[in-house]
């Protein structure tokens, strides 16, 4: 069976609407009319009682009639037809318009009467009360129809009833302003059913534009579904309007952006950073922000429906742990690819060192030993670097210079690089220097030769304090965008070199330009740093004998050495620096 098409909300709740305003017209219409009814009922009591009242004050009239009601015959008729009280009856319902005026004496007996042919004759309607000395006004029917009539006494002088005078208006006249009355409230209902259905139609026309044509039915469904994605992701969603108020905002987009309460208000009084609120308001389409320590990434796409822009829904993803395993990754290949040449050195180190003892030339096997001993398995073409005395730096910036031979730039340890601890957070330590020494040699390559790279290294007690040059053209003019300041954080009685010292002004790391990359990864190793306790910051801006300094200190990251030097060949001379750190030679004890 074909499926019944069921009403549309909008439809059912116009004809509820027009239904409602027609009972309430129905209603009201009723009412007036029924108050109009009485209104001219009243009007017409009101009139009848007064012309009655008026006439039985005539001073004729009521001499009149007390002599008619003195003589103790019936009155003739053929007498009464051109009396006075006749003519002064018939003249007044002529003026006043109404259907009769009676006058009868104290029996009921008509001496005056539209009706000349039944004068004389006693009234057919109820009289004593009258007599007694009451006024009536009542509806009633008698010879000539149904009428409104108003009977008042006729007093003598002495102010005795000696009869009475009814004044009476037929219904047909009393309602006779009806129909033009009812002309009138039928048209001001008709105005009012007009001007109810267009206000229906534009209220219609209002509610599907507001709900984009969406029944209530299909809301609910809506709603429900929304609130199942949004609490059911850990994804970010922020949807804001053509007004730019915001319309959706679930937890994880009020946790990833610190912010609460956000629904119903503007974007721009939310609190949010401003690199979000940028790229919300502008709509681009993809892009990255460092928020609280968080990498986010913004996926803002604009809502259209028939053609009509609704607003800006932005999905926001924590990208944070991701890339920090892309840093972690990097510094595994970069350490993996050090690895590899160390191992590759060292046997063919071994092998000369078997060579030698196999031609029992065991002092100079010992001797290459003890240069292997001291210099490390691995000659790296880095000058400078027997300054580093810690391994797992020494691997690590070899493995960064290889790469940077590759590409044309020399890194080189600079001459005031002292280090007299051991790194023990290689991972934190990796990530900050590599992202630095990798900005500094895409600056390098990028400017006129000779292209180098210098790091200088220092420790203070647990922290580690690295500075990096390059050769490159420096940061260009872009404006600092609220990034890392000079707070401090190298001056807690970091090296004496001067690398927190000189000029570090209030420039953000999130503004270093092209050459330094786009600032996710600065932002990322700006916030390891100060995870430490320490920070990222920029020392120079780049002039014309280098371009930009940057430097970092990252706190924790160092462990205070055991020895200074390698350890020596079993059998071979002690060598002058191979004295424990904090444990007295022999020498120092004998004295």
């Amino acid at each position: 069976m074909p499926r019944t098409r069921r009403m549309r909300f909008a439809t059912r709740t116009l004809l509820l609407q027009l239904a409602t305003v027609v009972l309430v017209v129905a209603l009201c219409t009723g009412v007036y009319l029924v108050l109009a009814t009485q209104q001219l009922r009243a009007e017409a009591e009101s009139s009848a009682l007064g012309i009655a009242r008026t006439l039985a004050e005539d001073p004729e009239l009521r001499a009149a009639v007390a002599e008619e009601s003195a003589d103790p015959g019936p009155p003739r008729a053929e007498l009464l037809r051109d009396g006075d009280l006749q003519r002064t009856a018939t003249a007044t319902a002529n003026r006043t318009g109404a259907l009769f005026v009676v006058v009868t004496d104290d029996h009921g007996i008509r001496l005056a009467h539209p009706d000349p042919g039944r004068l004389g004759q006693e009234v057919s309607t109820p009289f004593q009360e009258v007599l007694a000395g009451h006024e009536v006004v009542e509806w009633e029917t008698g010879t000539l129809g149904e009428s409104v009539r108003a009977k008042v006494p006729v007093r003598d002088a002495a102010g005795t009833p000696v009869g009475e005078v009814s004044v009476g208006f037929a219904r047909a006249g009393v309602f006779d302003d009806l129909p033009p009355l009812l002309a009138v409230i039928g048209l001001a209902a008709a105005g009012s059913l007009l001007v109810a259905g267009i206000g229906a139609l534009l209220l219609r026309r209002r509610w599907e534009r507001l709900t984009l044509g969406v029944q209530p039915e299909e809301l609910v469904a809506l709603v429900q579904n929304q609130t199942a994605v949004l609490d059911g992701v850990d994804d970010g969603v922020l949807a804001v309007d053509a007004e730019g108020v915001v319309r959706v905002c679930n937890a994880a987009a009020e946790r990833l952006l610190a912010v609460r309460d956000a629904v119903g208000r503007p974007l721009d009084r939310i609190g949010l950073p401003d690199p979000v609120r940028d790229v919300v308001s502008a709509g681009r389409a993809l892009s990255e922000a460092v928020v609280d320590g968080r990498v986010l990434y913004l996926d803002t796409r604009p809502v259209e429906r028939d053609g009509r822009p609704l607003g800006t829904v932005a999905v926001i993803r924590d990208r944070t742990e991701l890339v920090a395993l892309s840093e972690r990754l990097e510094t595994v290949r970069t350490m993996t690819a050090a690895l590899r040449v160390q191992r590759h050195e060292f046997a063919n180190r071994i092998h000369v060192a078997a060579g030698l003892l196999d031609a029992e030339r065991v002092q100079d096997a010992r001797e290459f030993l003890a240069e292997l001993a001291e210099r490390g398995s691995v000659d790296f073409p880095v000058p400078g670097i027997a300054r580093l005395r810690d391994p797992f730096l020494r691997s690590f910036l070899g493995a960064k210079a290889l790469e940077a031979t590759e590409r044309g730039v020399t890194l080189r340890i600079s001459e005031e690089t002292h280090l007299l601890g051991a790194v023990s957070e290689a991972e934190d330590v990796a990530a900050v220097l590599g992202n630095l020494v990798d900005n500094a040699v895409s600056a390098a390559v990028d400017g006129a030769p000779p292209r180098w790279v210098e790091v200088a290294v220092l420790d203070d007690r647990d922290a580690l304090v690295v500075t990096v040059a390059d050769s490159g053209a420096g940061l260009d003019g872009a404006e600092d965008d609220g990034g890392a300041t000079d707070d401090g954080a190298a001056d807690d009685g970091a090296a004496d070199d001067g690398a927190a010292d000189d000029g570090a002004a209030d420039d953000g790391t999130d503004s270093a330009g092209p050459v330094h990359g786009h600032g996710l990864g600065l932002r990322l190793s700006r916030e390891i740093a100060r995870r430490g306790g320490g920070d990222l910051w920029v020392i120079d801006r780049g002039g014309e004998a280098h371009g930009a300094v940057f430097a970092a200190r990252l706190g924790g990251v160092v462990a205070p050495a055991r020895s200074i030097g390698p350890a020596p060949l079993p059998g071979s001379a002690p060598r002058p620096g191979d004295e424990q750190d904090g444990e007295p030679s022999d020498e120092e004890e004998s004295r």
